[in-house]
């Protein structure tokens, strides 16, 4: 397999540091490297473009940027929360029959972290590390809807709001419409919006502070289900992410 050469200097230049060697000048990672400063300058402004690096506006020491702190909360998160969640997923798909997932947010997406598959109808397009819109999927709205305008705001600057189908909803006005519905009723719900024929319900899921932490969904088959079948799952899902938010600290 081959190996990208400016990759794989970017990720030795982050490896340079530790708990030891904090801040380092160009200088020293030029020679620790082994490369031009030129060369190391470049690498180090496209990681500092990207939150990986960070300088020191007096100093003009290079340390690392926060967006490790934030990737590596999203990696401890996702394994703490699979491994809570994993016997309430398991119990939601046997009790209803149906396929299970638990998501959480990275930005302007959301990644499917886990899945159950029900054994009378199986969803072609969730998969394990999957991402997913937030604007046309019950995940994504369960994820979103319960953090405050301003954060909301602030994830929807710039947001892309691509059709799936013909349900998909396209506009920035009518997704904060569909936010307050999913306020009101505590879950939200994806009616083929994201996938032909498949419809969705969704809750959010609190960590000990009260912040959603992710979502569980149950996905359907429209054909195959009646709207009292619909409703009975919703409430098993509600039950289910009262009890796993409790597990995770969250007092209702």
């Amino acid at each position: 397999m081959p190996i990208i050469q400016s990759v794989e200097r970017a990720l030795q230049i982050l490896d340079l540091f530790d708990e030891h060697e904090t801040e380092l000048k160009i200088t020293d990672i030029s020679e620790r490297m082994h490369l031009h400063k030129s060369t190391v300058h470049s690498l180090l402004k496209t990681l500092e473009k990207y939150q990986y690096i960070e300088q020191g506006e007096e100093s003009g020491k290079y340390s690392l940027g926060m967006k490790l702190f934030e990737r590596g909360n999203y990696v401890i998160r996702s394994r703490d929360i699979r491994a809570v969640a994993q016997d309430f997923l398991y119990d939601l798909s046997k009790n209803t029959d149906q396929t299970v997932h638990l998501v959480i947010q990275d930005g302007q997406e959301g990644v499917y972290i886990d899945k159950v598959e029900s054994t009378s109808a199986t969803i072609l397009y969730s998969r394990i590390g999957r991402r997913i819109p937030l604007h046309c999927s019950g995940v994504g709205k369960a994820l979103i809807a319960f953090q405050p305008d301003e954060e909301i705001a602030s994830v929807l600057k710039d947001y892309d709001f691509i059709q799936h189908t013909a349900h998909t909803i396209t506009g920035k006005d009518a997704f904060w419409k569909e936010i307050e519905k999913v306020r009101e009723q505590g879950y939200a719900e994806d009616l083929e919006e994201n996938e032909p024929g498949v419809r969705c319900a969704a809750i959010p899921i609190r960590d000990h502070t009260g912040r959603v932490t992710a979502a569980a969904s149950i996905s359907t088959l429209i054909m195959r289900t009646s709207e009292e079948e619909m409703a009975r799952y919703i409430e098993l899902l509600k039950e289910t992410g009262m009890e796993l938010s409790k597990k995770l600290g969250y007092g209702y």
